[in-house]
């Protein structure tokens, strides 16, 4: 399996996941199945259903993230020296030259993406378009709507 970029504060919010599902939700599974299984016959206890259900979910879920965790490349930015360069990690400021609006993202992992908090993946067609751009360069994104330009104004490390 390929190594999957994080952030450090990625990794940290992965972990404390983990630790939730571990500590919490595995164990409340757990005496769902019990309490269900007391209530008698099984084949049309629907409880017993739901909490084998979640069970899988959590399992799989605590699966899923260990994995991620086993195979993260974890990257500080605030270490970086990337020169100015937009690189994965970076916080950038741009403007979109068709409406002068002005956007503010960084570049993460998958996981940790979310366009409210300004978090673009790594893998999104604007990520791409700006990986490698210095503050100045425009970027041509093809987005659904058609061709958007990005002006990049200023790359921080943060």
């Amino acid at each position: 399996m390929s190594k999957i970029p994080l952030t450090v504060k990625g990794a940290e919010r992965l972990r404390a996941e983990l630790q939730q599902l571990k500590a919490v939700e595995r164990p409340k599974v757990i005496s769902a199945i019990a309490e269900a299984r007391s209530h008698g016959d099984l084949s049309e206890n629907a409880e017993y259903e739901a909490a084998k259900e979640r069970q899988g979910f959590v399992e799989g879920r605590i699966k899923e993230i260990d994995s991620k965790l086993a195979n993260a490349q974890i990257i500080d930015p605030k270490l970086l020296d990337a020169d100015g360069r937009c690189v994965f990690g970076a916080t950038l400021n741009l403007e979109d030259q068709d409406t002068g609006t002005q956007v503010c993202y960084q570049i993460v992992g998958e996981d940790e993406a979310d366009i409210k908090a300004g978090k673009i993946s790594v893998n999104s067609p604007i990520a791409r378009a700006l990986i490698g751009k210095f503050a100045g360069d425009i970027a041509q994104v093809q987005a659904p709507g058609g061709l958007r330009e990005y002006e990049v104004l200023d790359v921080r490390y943060e």
